[in-house]
């Protein structure tokens, strides 16, 4: 649809926005990040999102029903195949845990200073994902952690028991926000 006089139709905030967005400011990937970046988006498209890139650094947020194929192709096809960390942070006003995998490479001689982190979004009131163990071997005591301090449950791990707690811990669990120490 053609507008009178020529003058444009569209609202002020799109031409805000489309200004903003032109103004931002170029960043270049590192080829050496790209390369991973583009066999990644080229094979899981939008189930995955690029975070962040940095030298040596890449973050990808992926959803939890792709975690176990995006850490095989990851170790497979990129070649990250050692487990350095696995993490959590709670999110309560977005109602979330996230829970972050760091990944490190020993065989492929360019990528080995590098880090790869992968986050996915839990539901903080049944915070359920797939255990990584048949990936990476490594991560048992890190997903047991990450169980006990923030009550993630890592489905088919074959030991999910407390680490560091007492067995007999029935408070929630102390890395969650809205967990108090009694007396403060």
């Amino acid at each position: 649809m053609s507008s009178q006089g020529g003058e444009s139709e569209q609202s002020p905030s799109k031409d805000v926005e489309r200004e903003a967005k032109a103004q931002e400011p170029t960043v270049e990937i590192p080829p050496l990040e790209k390369n991973i970046i583009d066999k990644i988006d080229a094979k899981f498209g939008d189930k995955v999102k690029l975070a962040y890139t940095k030298p040596r650094r890449i973050r990808f947020d992926i959803k939890p029903d792709v975690v176990v194929e995006f850490a095989r192709f990851l170790r497979d096809e990129i070649g990250f195949d050692h487990p350095i960390s696995v993490a959590g942070t709670d999110y309560p006003k977005d109602n979330v845990i996230e829970v972050i995998y760091h990944i490190g490479c020993c065989t492929v001689p360019e990528y080995r200073s590098s880090v790869f982190a992968f986050a996915l979004k839990l539901p903080r009131d049944n915070p359920k994902t797939p255990t990584l163990i048949p990936v990476y071997r490594g991560v048992e005591y890190h997903e047991r952690e990450t169980f006990e301090m923030l009550g993630v449950i890592f489905e088919g791990h074959p030991k999910l028991q407390r680490l560091l707690l007492p067995e007999d811990w029935a408070d929630i669990p102390p890395l969650r926000k809205d967990f108090s120490i009694k007396g403060r």
